[in-house]
């Protein structure tokens, strides 16, 4: 049973940076690809960032390329989500999640197996 932990939220001016953690347990971390989730209040939850089991591909939606960064630590079973340059819009809740396997990164949330609870980003303007 895969467990994640995120960490990280909180509340920030407009222009500021946070950084996202995602913690994992239960399974060989080096075989789960990772993604980056959010939801805002009313809205259904979007894809973020996407990262392979080797860290050798990433992808980003559009509204995040370019401020945000993912990367991961197969050492330490975590996985990160720079956030700079946030912006009101970023608000939500953002959720780690994994999927098994060797598999290309995907935006669909229905590929991901394992989710966490979730983390608070406010972005005040």
């Amino acid at each position: 049973q895969v467990q994640l932990v995120e960490s990280g939220g909180g509340l920030v001016q407009a222009g500021g940076s946070l950084r996202l953690t995602c913690a994992a347990s239960g399974l060989p971390f080096s075989s789960l690809g990772m993604g980056w989730f959010r939801q805002a209040p009313g809205k259904e939850r979007e894809f973020v960032s996407a990262i392979t089991w080797t860290g050798g591909s990433k992808d980003y939606s559009v509204s995040v390329k370019g401020r945000f960064t993912i990367s991961r630590d197969n050492a330490k079973n975590t996985v990160f989500l720079q956030m700079n340059n946030l912006k009101p819009e970023d608000t939500a809740v953002y959720y780690c999640a994994a999927r098994g396997g060797s598999w290309p990164n995907s935006r669909r949330a229905y590929d991901y197996g394992h989710w966490g609870q979730g983390t608070q980003v406010t972005v005040s303007s």
